[in-house]
């Protein structure tokens, strides 16, 4: 008999995450490596080869957290823009409010309690995708759920 082939927990715990953070009235936003090869990203909003996406259901449109990748259109300063990611290119997934979250491992899916916080704040797009109050906000903080 042969093994099933192994397949990533990233994209399921992604959607259980994102599903959670909605389901709380939270703003969930994602981590995701700006240097990911297949990625198309608002690049200018990188900082230290991360950035940072407000993926909530209200600054996206067409919103898709597929297996295999994360597709989505959001506004960026005011104009629409693509944006789509590989599922590994997610470093982590946290609530913009509470800092609550998960930080992916490289070994592909449990949270790394020994990984660094999220990083840069979310890209500030106008009203869309990394939003912030005022286009200033607190800079996120993560906790790690076990």
């Amino acid at each position: 008999m042969t093994a099933a082939p192994r397949l990533s927990r990233r994209p399921y715990l992604l959607r259980a995450m994102h599903q959670w953070m909605t389901d709380c009235g939270f703003t969930p936003h994602v981590i995701v490596n700006a240097e990911a090869s297949d990625a198309e990203l608002p690049r200018a909003y990188a900082r230290d080869g991360k950035i940072v996406l407000n993926v909530s259901y209200s600054a996206t449109q067409h919103l898709e957290l597929g297996n295999q990748r994360v597709e989505f259109d959001a506004r960026f300063s005011g104009v629409v823009q693509h944006v789509g990611f590989p599922v590994g290119a997610v470093l982590g997934i946290y609530a913009r409010e509470t800092g609550e979250g998960m930080v992916f491992s490289e070994q592909d899916g449990g949270p790394d309690p020994s990984a660094p916080g999220p990083g840069p704040g979310p890209a500030d797009g106008a009203g869309g995708a990394g939003a912030t109050e005022g286009g200033r906000g607190k800079r996120p903080r993560l906790k790690v759920i076990k």
